[in-house]
């Protein structure tokens, strides 16, 4: 599976078996997660075989059940487009192992002892993960893509593919509360709009990932 085709393929999955993941599975998450750290100077962390964190009465609200894995989605604070931009990676190549997840904003009890959080640094969310007892609902998508985007002149087809996968993408809510814009030919620029949400940041490093997997690096650059 490529990783425009986990893309299509990934849905929020709330219900886990209990199945535990694969050594090399954990073994190729834990390489992209190292490899995120290091690049943008975050401290995500995988959490296997832990299920206290959604055992409580939050995760019964949020419908969750079956979870014992997850990724602590911590990284300096202030920097919550960077952690949805790095975490929406690992949950695609996730997708392309079999597995199923979910980002929790709520819906989890804080298990300090678990995961490491340095002075400076926030836990913003976290990703559950595991085999799910189903693969997900698509949300429908009421609008079209000209709502969330202005283009200069003719919108180029690498640019509607790269809109295509941020509509894709997971947001709190489901509030979608982001706009692209092209000009100059390939300068795109990506940014939040009115959200009440704590999570419009974090929603737009997640859709920066899809648009930027969907459209392919090499036919634009962020302005």
């Amino acid at each position: 599976m490529t990783l425009q085709e986990a893309i299509s393929a990934r849905h929020s999955v709330r219900q886990y078996l209990e199945k535990p993941i694969e050594t090399e599975k954990i073994t190729q998450l834990q390489a992209l997660i190292d490899e995120c750290n290091r690049e943008d100077g975050l401290h995500l962390q995988l959490v296997i075989s832990e299920p206290k964190a959604f055992a409580g009465g939050m995760a019964k609200y949020g419908k969750f059940s079956g979870v014992s894995n997850y990724i602590a989605v911590i990284g300096p604070k202030g920097e919550d487009e960077k952690l949805g931009y790095y975490g929406e990676k690992v949950v695609l190549l996730a997708q392309t192992l079999g597995l199923n997840t979910c980002w929790v904003g709520l819906s989890y009890k804080k298990q300090p002892d678990q995961y490491q959080v340095l002075e400076g640094e926030t836990l913003v969310a976290v990703i559950s993960l595991g085999y799910g007892a189903n693969q997900g609902t698509p949300h429908p998508q009421k609008k079209g893509i000209e709502h969330f985007c202005h283009v200069e002149g003719a919108m180029p087809e690498w640019f509607r593919q790269g809109m295509e996968a941020a509509l894709l993408a997971p947001t709190a809510i489901n509030q979608q509360r982001f706009e692209f814009g092209l000009t100059n030919g390939n300068q795109v620029t990506a940014k939040t709009r009115f959200a009440l949400t704590p999570y419009a940041k974090l929603d737009l490093g997640i859709v920066k990932c899809h648009f930027e997997i969907g459209a392919g690096k090499e036919n634009f650059v962020w302005a």
